[in-house]
């Protein structure tokens, strides 16, 4: 299973990114494949957060533009929304101690721990994930 870290659809849709064409030609290509996509409540509610601050760049969608987004996300018949059970709070405090989180990398470290409960492998631009033991990651930008 694929599942998809948020700063591989921020630079899919932000086409002021460096890393636009890359991030898009893969979002594309994975949307359209037949492999599982693990889509993290996480991943959504922070595309909407970010796509949608009018603090950040030039280029913010409204938050209908986001919406039609994600509906068109959750519509893709191999996608499944990841949401954590009853053993998130184990394998979370395990990822936060093992990794020794502190401060903005305990997000990363419950979407490591909402990955590797679901058997899936995260696909990444950051390079802060290589923390975590146990975790298996991918950054598909730098094997395109």
């Amino acid at each position: 299973m694929i599942v998809l870290d948020v700063n591989l659809l921020l630079y899919a849709y932000d086409t002021k990114s460096p890393e636009h064409k890359k991030a898009r030609i893969w979002i594309e290509h994975v949307f359209s494949g037949d492999e599982i996509i693990g889509l993290p409540w996480q991943t959504i509610t922070a595309f909407i957060r970010i796509m949608t601050y009018p603090g950040l760049a030039e280029e913010r969608f409204t938050i209908k533009n986001v919406l039609a987004i994600v509906d068109q996300w959750i519509e893709v018949p191999h996608l499944r929304i990841l949401a954590e059970g009853k053993d998130h709070w184990a394998q979370l405090r395990s990822m936060l101690l093992k990794g020794d989180v502190r401060g903005k990398l305990t997000m990363d470290a419950s979407l490591a721990a909402l990955t590797i409960a679901h058997g899936g492998v995260l696909y990444t631009n950051d390079r802060d994930f290589a923390r975590f033991p146990g975790l298996r990651w991918v950054n598909p930008l730098s094997a395109a």
